[in-house]
């Protein structure tokens, strides 16, 4: 039974591959010598997984991601800022230091005007949990799988 699993994921990993490749469903299907239908299925299974992950990277991982790019974003304001009116800081350093603050101020307005676009997405994710939920296991021929972590 595993060897029917490894030759599964092997051929769907191959298809995903030769998809990436921008070979279409009938160069893959002559390609690998399986029938329409099954790669037809395997994309269908390739793209069901990879919207799985996505949500659960939305809903798991890119708000915690997010909150530290912010704090961090702040320290380096905060350190940038002490360098700056620090009275012993040479000129040079001091320029440096309030060319990487606005540097910092540019990615923190980025990261704030995306916010809504972040927030969205958990929404959506939080919304729509009970289909994300089915999806947790996906079936391979009668064995379930649990959905690896891309992110």
């Amino acid at each position: 039974m595993s060897t029917e699993v490894e030759r599964l994921k092997w051929r769907r990993n191959k298809i995903q591959e030769l998809s990436s490749e921008g070979r279409n469903q009938h160069q893959i299907a002559s390609i690998l010598q399986i029938g329409l239908g099954t790669v037809n299925r395997d994309i269908q299974y390739l793209k069901r997984l990879a919207k799985a992950n996505i949500s659960k990277y939305i809903n798991e991982t890119l708000p915690l991601e997010y909150e530290s790019c912010l704090i961090g974003l702040n320290a380096i304001l905060s350190k940038t800022w002490d360098i700056t009116n620090n009275p012993h800081t040479l000129e040079r350093d001091r320029l440096q230091a309030i060319s990487t603050s606005m540097q910092a101020y540019n990615m923190k307005i980025d990261l704030l005007s995306n916010a809504t676009v972040v927030e969205r997405a958990v929404h959506f994710v939080d919304k729509h949990r009970g289909l994300t939920q089915q999806s947790e296991e996906l079936a391979i021929d009668g064995t379930a799988e649990p959905i690896e972590n891309t992110g």
